[in-house]
């Protein structure tokens, strides 16, 4: 069975006066909500005897395109981004309407392990303006796995956790040819969206092909003012093939090819004239391996980003800078499982080599003068090896979950010059260095009568990345601050306990989710006013320091009511605190927030009208470029009508976003870039079987 779990996090603390009255009457009704956005979780074990352990989220893209069964989503062909924004536990950092930046339990992507189908990928903008979510689109990709804190260290170190975007792939069914097209236009941006597949499954061969165009102008906010540089173009190509070699034996290989140009960032001061990415795979899988080892999987990747910053189209800028960066990752995983009575093992051994290197260069307005150019990234090589490690074992009436893992990375800077120039700062600094890296987590879970309750505690720890240990000079322009990285940061390390209650009734479902972090040698920037400013009109530097501590903590409630098997109404309300141990706010930290969502589905028909908004964002830090963000709700509504024509399927969806022109943006909007204004869409996706 498939059951509605999307939790949230509720507190009545340090509400704006304005907002309590929309808050308690939300909450009032609060019996009646209860899946956001009609996510779907997986969880047919709960009627099991061994019942799941796990806090992972699971957002559904594609279940099956060529069936069209991802006509639940509002908006088919929205980005995904969009995609994400629905989830109950990633938020996303805008800098303009293309490439948001996740975050998961209130930390950014430095502090998670965010994979393609298990790989590891790495940007190559010191800005962050390429997450590893812009290389992958909608279009071929099946699902999103999120998993909080050390859950989530089966795709390598991380503190807050794993995000795994996960292809979409036939895997053998027997289905012959099958193929589609779909296309998409959206009012605001005149955004234009034309995609097709071509694919060919048996019971022993599989290929699925797919590319995707989107074209976006500036958009216009809630106040009727377009938002320059908010424009953007892309393509995605993508493949996946499969050979079964024998009975529980097959071949498997990806390859993505992901190309965006002419990108505006309005909320920065450079804009992106290419952004590229190759991503390709091979693996093998067998269902039986050594001994009672089983479900064996081995596979070798690459991947090649290539990302450029200008500003050539930007007027009258101080000096006129280019700011290329590349990155090239080569890595490999290898895992199996083991069942020994009431245990289920897992292990794997996984690792990865990166290069990256970034560089600007400066070209004065005045042509007698010289050109300035420096390495941003000194070129610097990871190599990362690790081994994980989990066991499941069945109680009665519930499951205990004991996972651990062990990782050695280090770090070499390739070239002299950008060494040499850390060396300004660091003049024993090492060339090379070597990080220890380890994980342990205990999670507990068990079903009372109607509640499921599962609990867990965690210590996890991170190697610096390569901007917070060797950053040159890279310019934030949240803060206006240049940052320097430093490679003598510690290891930063976590303590995590979390606790999760579930009532699934047969119409009804209630949630709670909490979670704490408390960080140690947390990594941040902190002003050295000894230091002069690279940038023109930079306030300060900051150097990369570790804090004595910090704490992060969220809570979540939810809820959900099924009037019938075709209209159900859901709803979240969360929040969220983080602090140092000066009693700081820590930066992109979210206030109260709230959504719901009424959908109705049947048969070929559907419908959503859903509700978003927030608080006041009280507890802002303006060291940290924070101001106080208001509080606001928005409103959409959408329609969709699946047609059969012979043996085919249509489906066309329409919408508005934002329908009563809201001006607002929130606490994740870089700079209070205002987000899009009144917006209709409209999707058609074809299916030929």
């Amino acid at each position: 069975m498939k059951i509605n779990s999307n939790l949230g996090r509720f507190s009545l603390g340090e509400i704006a006066p304005g907002n309590k009255v929309l808050v308690l009457a939300y909450l009032c009704l609060f019996p009646l909500f209860g899946q956001l956005y009609g996510q779907e979780f997986q969880m047919d074990s709960l009627t099991q005897t061994i019942l799941p352990v796990s806090l992972e989220e699971v957002i559904l893209i594609s279940s099956y395109k060529k069936s069209l069964e991802h006509n639940s989503h509002h908006k088919p062909l929205s980005t995904l981004d969009e995609y994400l924004e629905s989830s109950k536990k990633v938020n996303l950092i805008k800098r303009g309407a293309y490439a948001w930046e996740p975050i998961l339990n209130d930390m950014g992507t430095e502090r998670l392990a965010v994979t393609i189908d298990g790989m590891r990928i790495f940007g190559a903008c010191t800005d962050r303006m390429d997450p590893i979510t812009s290389y992958v689109d909608v279009s071929n990709l099946s699902d999103v796995h999120v998993t909080g804190g050390q859950q989530g260290a089966k795709q390598g170190a991380t503190i807050g956790g794993a995000i795994d975007l996960r292809l979409e792939k036939s895997n053998f069914r027997p289905l012959d040819w099958t193929a589609s097209i779909e296309t998409g236009f959206e009012s605001n941006n005149m955004a234009q969206i034309v995609g097709g597949e071509l694919n060919y499954s048996n019971e022993q061969f599989y290929l699925d092909t797919d590319i995707i165009y989107r074209k976006a102008d500036n958009y216009v906010d809630g106040n009727g003012e377009e938002i320059a540089y908010s424009q953007f173009e892309k393509y995605n190509l993508s493949a996946n093939a499969g050979y079964k070699v024998a009975e529980g034996k097959q071949f498997l290989a990806s390859f993505i090819f992901d190309e965006a140009r002419d990108v505006g960032y309005p909320a920065l001061p450079m804009d992106v004239s290419l952004a590229r990415a190759l991503i390709g795979s091979v693996s093998w899988e067998q269902s039986n391996f050594i001994g009672e080892f089983e479900q064996w999987e081995t596979k070798l990747y690459a991947n090649s980003i290539t990302h450029v910053m200008d500003d050539s189209q930007r007027p009258d800028v101080p000096i006129r800078m280019d700011m290329p960066g590349w990155s090239d990752t080569y890595g490999y995983f290898s895992q199996a499982q083991l069942k020994l009575d009431d245990h289920t093992l897992l292990l794997k051994l996984d690792g990865f080599y990166n290069r990256s290197l970034a560089e600007m260069t400066m070209y004065p307005n005045d042509p007698n003068q010289q050109e300035m150019f420096m390495l941003t990234w000194p070129d610097v090589r990871t190599l990362n090896t690790g081994f994980y490690g989990e066991d499941t074992i069945g109680l009665q009436g519930g499951t205990l979950k004991l996972s651990t893992r062990a990782t050695f990375q280090g770090f070499n800077v390739a070239d002299s010059f950008g060494l040499n120039s850390l060396r300004i700062f660091y003049p024993e600094m090492e060339q090379r260095q070597t990080r220890f890296l380890k994980s342990v987590a205990a999670q507990f879970h068990k079903k009372f009568k109607t509640v499921h309750f599962t609990g867990g505690v965690s210590y996890g720890d991170r190697a610096p990345t390569v901007s917070e240990g060797f950053g040159f000079y890279l310019f934030n322009s949240f803060d206006n601050h240049d940052y320097i990285g430093n490679p003598d940061l510690k290891n930063e390390k976590a303590l995590e306990a979390k606790l999760k209650l579930s009532v699934p009734l047969e119409k009804l479902s209630l949630g709670l989710d909490a979670n704490y972090f408390h960080t140690m040698d947390y990594i941040i920037g902190e002003i050295s006013p000894n230091l002069d400013v690279m940038t023109i009109g930079a306030e300060g530097v900051k150097v990369y320091n570790n804090l004595d501590y910090a704490a992060l903590y969220n809570l979540g409630l939810d809820a959900g009511y099924k009037f019938s098997p075709a209209l159900d109404l859901s709803g979240t309300v969360t929040y969220h605190r983080g602090k140092d141990q000066d009693d700081r706010n820590l930066p992109f930290i979210s206030p109260l927030s709230y959504a719901a969502q009424l959908q109705y589905g049947n048969g070929s028909f559907s419908g959503s009208f859903s509700m978003r908004g927030a608080a006041d964002q009280v507890n802002f830090n303006p060291e940290f470029g924070e101001d106080r963000t208001a509080a606001y709700t928005v409103f959409s509504a959408s329609l969709g009508k699946t047609f059969s024509i012979q043996k085919d399927k249509m489906l066309v969806k329409a919408g508005v976003e934002n329908m009563f022109d809201t001006f607002y943006s929130t606490y994740t909007d870089w700079n209070n870039i205002p987000r899009m204004g009144r917006n209709f869409y409209m999707t058609v996706s074809y299916a030929i079987n």
